[in-house]
């Protein structure tokens, strides 16, 4: 599979039945919504949309139906024969249309015939990038995710009001000053912050940034930066770098991703603990989480258990989180149900490692996570002349799962099951190698056909 066809926006934002989704800010909310909506109709989801502000005329023709509020009663036969349909109010006697309150959204999303909601919750002056005033923006409390998004074509224009809607607020935002060109630090600062794109976050909604018309190579670079430093923020949730004219829109999907380490094992085949073992003036647990921290996974959780307080003493000075599994002699699932339950809620995927792989490189973890961030699949592994090796990265749909594993058996249970999910990313023969006998040890002596 190729991990550059591009992701839908429905499975990059995660939406679900249930879901109320609302877009603040400028560059392109109005087509993505509607993108978004065609793409849950075409999932067999029958989807509302509306505005809490008002939209035109004109963009009222986007919508294959629409009703006005007064007409809710045809709302059933509307989403039967169309599977979407907008709701909108009376006109404002300037082009536009008002849309819904909130009241009324949360009434929507309580009928059984509708499936999801989309929100147009801001305007923007039809300017790439904005950031709210005092009176926006009006983000309906049953809002389950807020996306405020940014237009790339901002970069390199003057923070000016010609460029950026409301630029004043956007310049104190940012801690920029005003007519300075738009940087990426600048679209971060601002989509994240809790007066700028988080604003009126409801409790418990998630935050996902779009980073909008990626149309060239260069602003696909220029997207990732900004994502990168959009993830930085405990608040984001997910950063998306799209372009609404690609039949598949989403280019990345960037989503904070964790390494659980497992290093809990008795080694009986080996004779010693294979955790213990020195590697590089450093024992295997701790060079791997060494390995993992310097490829960017945050945070890095180390589950031991047999000879725990060996391990402990290991790790000391490295920023890990460490856990004690009390049922390692049970098997590997025990360990990782430990790791995956102390995740954090916005972790988007996790990479699990097995301690005693001594050649893995911070270059082949971020070459799986990349990989991810291209594909969005369920699990991600490196492969090695058609085998899989380790460590394999797992996304936050598959973490209910793995927690239900039993016995000494890892992620790899589920590999069958989502055998067309997999994403195969090439590596060398060191993702093959781990230490399960005296023999493997002596071949890290010899690791010329084990490098990168």
């Amino acid at each position: 599979m190729d991990d550059r066809t591009g992701i839908s926006l429905a499975k990059a934002l995660r939406v679900e039945r249930g879901s109320v989704v609302s877009f603040v800010g400028g560059g392109g909310k109005t087509t993505s919504m509607f993108r978004l909506a065609a793409e849950l109709c075409a999932a067999g989801l029958r989807v509302v949309t509306t505005t809490t502000t008002h939209i035109s005329k004109e963009q009222v023709h986007m919508a294959p139906a629409s009703i006005i509020i007064d007409d809710l009663a045809s709302l059933t036969a509307r989403l039967d024969e169309h599977g979407q349909c907008l709701v909108i109010g009376a006109p404002d006697g300037k082009g536009r249309v008002f849309g819904a309150s909130s009241e009324l959204i949360a009434s929507l999303r309580a009928r059984p015939d509708v499936d999801a909601i989309l929100v147009e919750a801001d305007g923007s002056r039809s300017l790439p990038f904005k950031a709210p005033g005092k009176h926006e923006p009006v983000v309906p409390e049953a809002t389950t995710i807020l996306v405020p998004i940014a237009g790339l074509n901002s970069l390199g224009a003057p923070l000016d009001e010609a460029h950026v809607h409301r630029s004043g607020i956007a310049a104190t935002l940012a801690q920029a000053p005003i007519g300075c060109p738009v940087t990426a630090e600048i679209i971060a600062r601002v989509l994240s912050h809790p007066e700028g794109g988080a604003k009126q976050l409801p409790a418990g909604a998630r935050l996902a940034t779009l980073l909008n018309k990626a149309d060239t190579g260069e602003t696909v670079l220029q997207g990732s930066k900004v994502a990168e430093k959009l993830l930085a923020s405990p608040v984001v949730d997910t950063a998306i770098v799209s372009c609404m004219l690609r039949q598949q829109p989403v280019i990345e999907a960037w989503t904070p991703v964790a390494g659980i380490i497992l290093a809990a094992g008795q080694a009986t085949r080996l004779g010693a603990t294979e955790q213990l073992q020195p590697r590089k003036d450093s024992a295997l647990a701790a060079h791997s989480a060494r390995i993992a921290l310097d490829a960017g996974l945050d945070p890095v959780i180390v589950v031991a258990g047999y000879e725990a307080e060996k391990v402990e003493k290991a790790l000391a000075g490295l920023p890990v989180q460490l856990l004690f599994d009390p049922e390692f002699a049970s098997g590997q699932s025990a360990s990782l149900r430990k790791g995956i339950e102390a995740l954090p809620p916005r972790i988007g995927a996790a990479l699990m490692f097995l301690a005693d792989q001594p050649l893995i490189t911070a270059g082949m973890i971020r070459a799986i996570v990349h990989a991810h961030r291209r594909s969005f699949a369920s699990i991600c592994v490196p492969v090695f002349e058609g085998q899989r090796g380790n460590p394999a990265l797992f996304s936050r749909e598959l973490f209910r799962e793995l927690m239900q594993l039993q016995g000494d058996i890892g992620g790899r249970a589920l590999f069958a099951k989502y055998s067309d999910a997999i994403i195969a990313v090439p590596a060398s023969r060191a993702a093959l190698l781990d230490i399960d006998t005296p023999e493997d040890y002596e071949r890290l002596n010899d690791t010329t056909n084990f490098t990168n």
